[in-house]
């Protein structure tokens, strides 16, 4: 039977490591603190902010929600941005993506202070995590090694594979399993004979935003399998294309009108030596590692 590797007791264990060092910061007169900046209303952005607002509650950060007008400018949200650096209240700053299409994303994450981005998305960070310097690193790639560590999933001399290429997880993610002397192979859209790669992975990493996308024949028996995917099914089709004859998943499909399904097709999990399940795996670790990002951030401004 493939061993499941359960995000919430990793996420768990993670957030109370980050409760004790907040209480260890406490008593140097050091409180971290999170300042989220949600612009305008869309409804998924609410509910992650709220998560991790309640979460810096919950574990003795202190945050702050900032919540501009979807109408804000690009130059309002740069003078915002340099106030939250100026604030020495504020250890990391999360500006919630996507932005209204008005806004210029890209200059607004480089403005950041790259000392204060959580999200480990400044170029100063990227460089620092190609280099193998201390920085802060993106989240959910941050999870994934934790998962991997945690679990005592061998990392070192495995052939990881890594299916996507994006700043935010592919590229991030291969950098990391590399620096734990894995072999790492990048694979995308262009990538020819994609299976033939795949069916050489010791750890095969999915995150290409495709549901289902590895299916049984593209992974090699006793793999470990990481998805990253988080995929709404909405269609009797697809629901049976992935989930046909299981009565919880049924349930669930019958009462919300939807499922969640990763990047990997769960039959491909039956041949697994060991997988994250969707939902319940990295994206539990997500939230975690940035509460983890924000008292690291707290320590390495005051040299702690």
């Amino acid at each position: 039977m493939p061993k499941i590797l359960d995000g919430a007791a990793i996420a768990a264990a993670i957030k109370q490591e980050v409760a004790e060092e907040v209480r260890a910061l406490a008593a140097c007169g050091v409180r971290p603190g999170l300042a989220a900046v949600l612009v305008g209303s869309v409804a998924a952005s609410e509910i992650y902010v709220r998560n991790k607002v309640q979460a810096c509650a919950e574990l003795g950060l202190s945050s702050d929600l900032i919540a501009p007008p979807d109408t804000v400018t690009t130059a309002e949200m740069l003078s915002l941005v340099a106030q939250l650096n100026a604030r020495d209240d504020v250890d990391g700053i999360l500006i919630q993506l996507p932005l209204p299409a008005q806004v210029d994303s890209k200059a607004l994450l480089d403005a950041v202070d790259p000392a204060k981005d959580v999200d480990g998305f400044h170029p100063v960070n990227a460089g620092r995590l190609l280099a193998g310097r201390p920085g802060l690193v993106p989240c959910t790639p941050a999870g994934i090694i934790e998962i991997l560590k945690r679990s005592h999933i061998p990392i070192a001399g495995q052939h990881a594979v890594v299916v996507g290429r994006s700043d935010i997880v592919g590229k991030p993610v291969a950098m990391l399993l590399l620096h734990q002397n894995a072999t790492v192979t990048i694979c995308h859209s262009k990538t020819r004979d994609l299976p033939a790669i795949t069916r050489q992975a010791d750890i095969l990493v999915a995150a290409i935003g495709r549901p289902g996308f590895i299916t049984p024949d593209m992974v090699k028996p006793g793999a470990t399998l990481v998805d990253v995917g988080i995929n709404r099914l909405t269609t009797r089709e697809e629901f049976d294309r992935f989930f046909k004859g299981d009565a919880k998943r049924e349930a669930t499909f019958a009462k919300r009108g939807s499922v969640i399904v990763g990047d990997i097709d769960p039959k491909a999990f039956e041949l697994s030596g060991a997988y994250t399940p969707v939902p319940g795996g990295v994206g539990l670790l997500t939230i975690a590692m940035l509460m983890a990002n924000t008292v690291r951030a707290a320590k390495l401004r005051r040299g702690l």
